[in-house]
């Protein structure tokens, strides 16, 4: 029920607010309520989201897709998402850049490789002196000729790891608008592979 209008109406206004919260401002405390954040977050009804962009395959819909870079096992090491349209190139310093330190052996972690394996979809001169600049082989294949020998059963490895990375639903198919929530997915999934790949070898 709505309390009675009578202390209005009759223009003896409203009674002053509680001095409390007052002194709590006063004393510098952050307020609890903070305004001007409607349409910082995604509506559940929502599609679309963080790094999407129109599909290759179809362009009437807007999707994401992972770069991933792996060792000659096919252990993930650096998985990135962006949106389905970027090129691939774009994202190879990020990867080699984003490779964490690797132990196991005597010695300091490894936080580089000694070559690194592309197909033509990372054919770039420019990544390949940055490349170099950072003392690692660019073994990537140009635009217009014949692969290198051998590649693709290298690149295997590679659709492999995709492969297994995939085989998380949620990540086949992105859910999450944030990427920040899609990409802890990620992680988490990549965990999973090294762990279970860990196991293998002990057993």
């Amino acid at each position: 029920m709505l309390a009675s209008p009578g202390p209005v109406a009759e223009s003896r206004g409203f009674r002053p607010a509680a001095p409390g919260p007052a002194r709590r401002a006063e004393r510098g405390r952050q307020a609890r309520l903070v305004t001007g954040l409607r349409g910082w977050f995604s509506h559940p009804r929502e599609k679309g989201g963080a790094d999407t962009g129109l599909s290759p395959v179809d362009r009437r819909k807007t999707g994401s897709k992972h770069h991933l870079i792996c060792d000659g096992r096919g252990t993930p090491l650096k998985v990135i998402t962006t949106a389905a349209n970027v090129n691939d190139v774009t994202q190879t310093l990020a990867l080699v850049d984003g490779i964490p330190p690797v132990t196991g052996r005597p010695g300091h972690p490894r936080r580089r490789p000694e070559s690194l394996l592309g197909d033509k979809g990372y054919d770039s001169n420019t990544h390949r002196d940055a490349l170099r600049n950072r003392r690692i082989l660019p073994v990537i294949s140009r635009k217009g000729s014949p692969n290198i020998k051998g590649i693709g059963k290298l690149r295997y490895v590679v659709e492999q790891t995709f492969a297994l990375l995939h085989q998380f639903k949620r990540l086949a198919v992105r859910w999450e608008r944030r990427t920040e929530l899609h990409d802890a997915f990620v992680s988490l999934a990549c965990s999973l592979i090294c762990f279970r790949r860990l196991k293998q070898c002990r057993s």
